[in-house]
This record gives C-alpha cells, sequence and structure tokens, in this order.
C-alpha cells in the first residue's frame, strides 16, 4: 500500500460511522470555459453566484492545466491518466461526414478509464453530456467504458446545436420535442442532460456513485434559454453576430454570459440535491474546464469579459490561456473552505487522484500524480514536469518545468521551429523569450520534449520529431 493510498484510506476510517462508505465522486467539466470567466476567478461581468460559493466552500486551483486545449484529446488525457505525448488521442479528429454525427476517433478497448477503474469498485457510474471518444457501438461507446449511464452528445459536431432534434440515451437516440435547427426550440439540451444527471444522482443515492458531467457550455453556437438572455439585455452595448461559423445572434454578448449563469444555476441545483438526500459530507466535486476560451471574436468578446486575464493564447494554443483552467474541489470537512492552492497539476491527474480517494491502484503506464494531499492542506508531491503534445493547429509541444516554460509551434510546416521560453513567475503573459538569455535551460527542456513523447499509433498525430 502507497503512502498516499493510506492516507485515503485513513480520511475515510476516520469518519463518523453513519457516513463510514466510500465517498460519491463528482467530476464537472466546462466545456471552452475561459481561466478568468468565473467570480471566483476575477470576472466581473457574467455572475457566477453558485460556483462562487463553491470555491468559498472548497478549494480554488490557480495553476491547475487542461492536457490539450481543443475537445476531444483534452477529454481522452482526462479519462485515461496520460498526457498528450502518451495518450491515444492527440487532437480532434472526426468520423464520417459533418452531417452525419458519427463521433469521433474511439478510444480503445485497452484504454482504461476512470469509470471502468470505479465500476470495478462498486461504483454506480453514469456520463451526461458531451463524450467526443467514440460513437454508439464503438469500442469507445460511453457504455463499453465503465459507464452504466449516457445521456447527451456523443459526437462533438453534433453538441454545436444546443436545441438539438435528439440527443443520445444510452445506445438510442431520444428525440427532444420542438426542435429545429435555429437559435430556439422547446427544449434545450443542456437542460435536459442537467435533469437526466440529476435523477441519476436520486436513484443512485442509497450507493456510491461517480457522474462525469462534461457539459456543453459555454461551447459555441450562441443559445440559451431566453429568460437567462434577457436577464442581461440592455448592460452593455451588442454588435448583432452574423454567422459566419455559427448560428447568428443579436445580442452575442448577452448570449454568452446567459449560458455561463445557466450552467452555473444547474451546479447550484446539483448541490441543493446533494444536501437534500444527505449527501453532502460524503461528497467529492470537482469543476474544471476542457480548454481555454474560443478564439472565435464577434461570437464570443473574449476581450470585452477578460476571459483568461491577461494570459497569452485562447483555444487552440498551448500558451498559457489555451491550456490553464479553473479548478475548484469542494468535500466539506475534508477540504479547508476558502482554501486556496497553487500546486501545478493536470487533467491527467484526476484518474490518480480519485483512485486515490477510494483507496485503488490507477491503471498501469499513466502520468497523473494524485493531489489528494494538496486537497487535503498537507505537502504535495510535485510533478518532474507538465508536458503537452498537441497535432492540431500546426502541431505544437510545450513542457512546463518549475516556473520556466517551454514552446515549440507550427511544427507540421517547420520541423526545426524555434523553442521559445519564459518564465511563468515573472511572465505570465509569456511576452519575453528568454531562449537566448538562458541557453541551458532551452536544450534541458528541448531534451525534456522529446523524450517525453512516444510517436502515435494514428499517423495523422505524427509531426515534427515523429515525422510524417
Amino acid at each position: 500500500m502507497t503512502f498516499l493510498r493510506s492516507i485515503a484510506l485513513t480520511v475515510l476510517l476516520t469518519l463518523p460511522a453513519a457516513a463510514a462508505k466510500l465517498p460519491n465522486i463528482i467530476y464537472i467539466m466546462a466545456d471552452d470555459l475561459g481561466y478568468a470567466e468565473l467570480g471566483s476567478y476575477g470576472q466581473k461581468k457574467i455572475r457566477t453566484p453558485h460556483l462562487d460559493m463553491f470555491a468559498n466552500e472548497g478549494m480554488r486551483f490557480t495553476q491547475h492545466y487542461t492536457s490539450a486545449p481543443v475537445c476531444a484529446p483534452a477529454r481522452c488525457s482526462l479519462m485515461t491518466g496520460k498526457h498528450g505525448g502518451h495518450a491515444y488521442v492527440r487532437t480532434n479528429y472526426e468520423i464520417g461526414a459533418w452531417e452525419t454525427h458519427r463521433g469521433q476517433l474511439p478510444i480503445r478497448d485497452k484504454d482504461v478509464t476512470i469509470a471502468e477503474l470505479l465500476k470495478e469498485r462498486g461504483y454506480a457510474t453514469g456520463a451526461f453530456g458531451k463524450w467526443g471518444l467514440g460513437e454508439v457501438g464503438s469500442s469507445g461507446d460511453p457504455l463499453k467504458q465503465g459507464f452504466d449511464r449516457f445521456f447527451g452528445y456523443n459526437c462533438q459536431r453534433h453538441a454545436h446545436n444546443l436545441f438539438p432534434k435528439y440527443l443520445v440515451d444510452d445506445s438510442k437516440r431520444l428525440t427532444l420535442k420542438g426542435n429545429t435547427r435555429g437559435l430556439t426550440g422547446e427544449t434545450y439540451g443542456p437542460q435536459a442532460i442537467a435533469d437526466e444527471m440529476l435523477k441519476f444522482v436520486h436513484a443512485n443515492k442509497d450507493k456510491p456513485f461517480f457522474v462525469y458531467y462534461p457539459t456543453v457550455i459555454p461551447h459555441l453556437a450562441l443559445q440559451a434559454p431566453q429568460n437567462d438572455i434577457d436577464a442581461y439585455k440592455g448592460e452593455w452595448p451588442e454588435t448583432p453576430y452574423t454567422g459566419k461559423s455559427y448560428l447568428p445572434h443579436p445580442t452575442p454578448r448577452s448570449a454568452y454570459a446567459a449560458m455561463i449563469t445557466f450552467m452555473d444555476r444547474q451546479i447550484g441545483r446539483l448541490m441543493a440535491l446533494l444536501k437534500e438526500l444527505n449527501l453532502d459530507d460524503n461528497t467529492i466535486v470537482f469543476f474544471t474546464s476542457d480548454n481555454g476560451t474560443t478564439f472565435l471574436k464577434g461570437q464570443v468578446d473574449f476581450e470585452f469579459f477578460n476571459s483568461v486575464n491577461g494570459l497569452r493564447g485562447l483555444k487552440g494554443s498551448v500558451h498559457e490561456g489555451g491550456i490553464r483552467v479553473p479548478l475548484l474541489v469542494r468535500w466539506p470537512g475534508k477540504i479547508k473552505a476558502g482554501s486556496v492552492s497553487h500546486h501545478a497539476s493536470a487533467h491527467y491527474d484526476a484518474m490518480a487522484t480519485i483512485c486515490d480517494i477510494v483507496g485503488i491502484k490507477p491503471a498501469k503506464n499513466t502520468d497523473g500524480i494524485s493531489y489528494l494531499r494538496a486537497l487535503l492542506g498537507k505537502k504535495q508531491k510535485k510533478h518532474d514536469y507538465l508536458f503537452w503534445d498537441f497535432a492540431g493547429y500546426g502541431g505544437q509541444v510545450a513542457i512546463r518545468q518549475g516556473n520556466w516554460k517551454a514552446v515549440k509551434k507550427n511544427l507540421r510546416k517547420n520541423p526545426d521551429a524555434k523553442l521559445e521560453l519564459y518564465n511563468l513567475k515573472s511572465d505570465h503573459a509569456e511576452s519575453k523569450d528568454l531562449a537566448t538569455e538562458k541557453p541551458d535551460i532551452a536544450r534541458r527542456m528541448e531534451r525534456i520534449m522529446l523524450d517525453a513523447r512516444v510517436t502515435p499509433v494514428i499517423k495523422r498525430f505524427r509531426f515534427g520529431a515523429y515525422g510524417k
């Protein structure tokens, strides 16, 4: 038994007898939510009262990272505990024509997920939201990857409309009432998903459960219930979005803020249900985002909202604005209320952390380090480095070691692209390249970049040192 696992078991064993059982685990992942789009991270315009209370009652991480700056690889790394240099999925990989909704590259049978490990431990497991790791019936089907229940968007492309004609209900399509492809409809997809998630919690209140809630908000298109939009109307000047990439919207700022406030309200409903069912003290809840704010200005006014608070880059970039994301964790009686952690961590640490909490081993050959000790306010083991290998947007690689951050970009066109080096302690905006001034550090970082990577199984994920 490892020392960290013994700590986890000690926590469980010291609980009162009535609560001495495996904790429920809820992992919430927002979609394209920027680092500074919650009140607890400095947001001034968008209202997030429930998540702000969540932060006040738990721990806020200041240096948490996604594993990749777009949807599918971020989800793959989260579920399988591997960084981008080892993960199977390394950028979005669409299956079939756009309108077929056949999903993305499926993860494999041999890829072990958090859900599989928890199911073996006796957990009821449910996923509600955007999956993106394999269509129904494929090896990546959530029902084949450890989940007892799935409801939502199996395909990421399908999730570009929040008033969809159908959602996937386990393995079948459930038609939603009154929806056509447009700004509005009778059934708001995220509402239906939240409702099913809450039903799952209620149905499994007498056994340990794992809820994975990858909400589709605030990813485009700009669609929200009208009453949520009306709550923001008139607060700011608006320039209508004409719909060049996604559905048009007359008040894009209000719509974007409304989507985030809607998401916040669903999390408030969840927290209220946990209290109602007397599950609150025995449930640990994580909240994060899959990557930074979208770069599609005109649809999302990231400058107006100060979405990444001065960080460089947005979604699709391995600079800080694309990969640094919020992480809030709440566990009453275990995590100190209102605490802050500056521990540098990543999504691929989730498997190790959750396994540590429940006293089981993570899958073999994973890259994560449990941050349970940080959650408990104890001295935390640190990563030697954090690593990103992203096959999209020209091919990008990044590494963070201590306060040093190295980046290489556009490696598909230029395999010998220059390494950029930044000191995040003094330059969180990554504005001053120090590679020439610090050649020894630059060389060390470049060596680690090469050593941390293995050749991708999928040829289209190969670039730079991987070759064509």
